[in-house]
């Protein structure tokens, strides 16, 4: 399966053109992402690659791309999820609806090292933020889970009373009566609440089967 999607991923994949990576703007922070990956060489040079996402959605195709910096040029660039072969292993990217959920190096023994953000971009302040202050940082990440759990939970929990008043569901395993029926602005506050806590998760690059959920 593995080599599968390494074949499928591989057929994305196009030539670079050689343009000069382009620096990160601060208007940038809610749509692009740009990260680095410094490898060093036996001989004492550094080869950086630099994983940049300038969108989520390409116009020509609808899907976002991935493009690929090879020391500050256009090296090659793939629709999303997104593998490319660079030296010692694979830097494999993937997005979801609030953000990247995968932006790793993947060596070929199997190790996998998550790139570092720019410090500039959105991913790269919320890195700074979880060093200067890393009491903060907890705080912030156990609200946004709590948001998502709040949020995700409640909503399918009212949702499940109409799903389980369909003839085949009734009829084969019976109704549910929500025990909780809260107001439509307290369930949209709960929904953008949800929204937040994932996006905040995929600044960190934290996605799960409730970050999923969440969309």
């Amino acid at each position: 399966m593995e080599d599968w999607r390494q074949r499928r991923a591989a057929k994305r994949i196009k030539a670079g053109d050689g343009r000069a990576l382009k620096r990160l703007r601060w208007w940038q922070l809610p749509f692009r992402a740009l990260f680095y990956l410094p490898l060093p060489h036996r001989d004492g040079r550094q080869t950086v690659y630099a994983v940049d996402i300038p969108r989520r959605t390409d116009p020509e195709g609808g899907k976002a791309r991935a493009h690929l910096y090879l020391d500050g040029r256009h090296h090659a660039e793939s629709k999303l999820p997104a593998a490319f072969p660079v030296e010692g292993g694979t830097i494999e990217v993937a997005i979801s609806a609030f953000g990247l959920k995968r932006c790793h190096y993947v060596t070929t023994t199997g190790a996998e090292h998550q790139l570092i953000p720019d410090p500039k971009s959105a991913e790269g302040r919320r890195a700074r933020l979880e060093r200067n202050h890393p009491a903060l940082s907890r705080s912030i990440g156990v609200l946004s889970v709590l948001m998502l759990l709040i949020g995700v939970g409640l909503n399918l929990l009212q949702l499940a009373e109409p799903i389980s008043q369909a003839p085949p569901i009734a009829e084969n395993i019976g109704t549910f009566e929500s025990p909780i029926h809260l107001p439509i602005w307290l369930n949209f506050a709960l929904a953008v609440g949800a929204i937040f806590g994932s996006t905040e998760r995929a600044l960190r690059l934290r996605f799960s089967a409730l970050d999923h959920l969440g969309k």
